[in-house]
């Protein structure tokens, strides 16, 4: 994994499946209100059983739970049992930014994350 910094959000990225991790409270700094990223992050509770197996967390390596979020393009993504953080595969960090607005410190870190991970109809899949 690679570590990017950015106004004081760091994001873990992995070279080989192009996967971002953001360590707990990370999210919530980009759109600077807790309740709004906890609300929409949770609305669609757990994720249907599917093909995906379980990943492990990178810091505790326990299995995460997969999770959906809410909103009209729900997004399923990976969240440690313990807190730690929050995986995201490939285009799934650029779906999950388009939903909130950002704090005011936030949107150009939100813009930079973005372009550096764009969603999967962005890149053409």
């Amino acid at each position: 994994m690679v570590i990017l910094e950015y106004e004081h959000v760091e994001v873990d990225y992995c070279v080989s499946c192009h996967g971002v991790w953001l360590d707990a409270g990370e999210l919530e700094l980009l759109f600077g209100d807790r309740e709004q990223v906890a609300g929409f992050m949770t609305a669609g509770g757990e994720a249907p059983a599917g093909r995906e197996k379980p990943r492990p967390c990178p810091l505790c390596r326990r299995k995460m739970a997969k999770r959906v979020t809410g909103g009209p393009d729900p997004v399923t993504y990976d969240q440690c049992a313990r807190g730690d953080g929050l995986w995201f595969d490939r285009g799934e960090l650029a779906s999950v930014l388009k939903h909130g607005s950002p704090a005011p410190g936030g949107a150009a870190v939100a813009g930079w994350l973005r372009e550096m991970f764009p969603a999967h109809d962005e890149e053409g899949e």
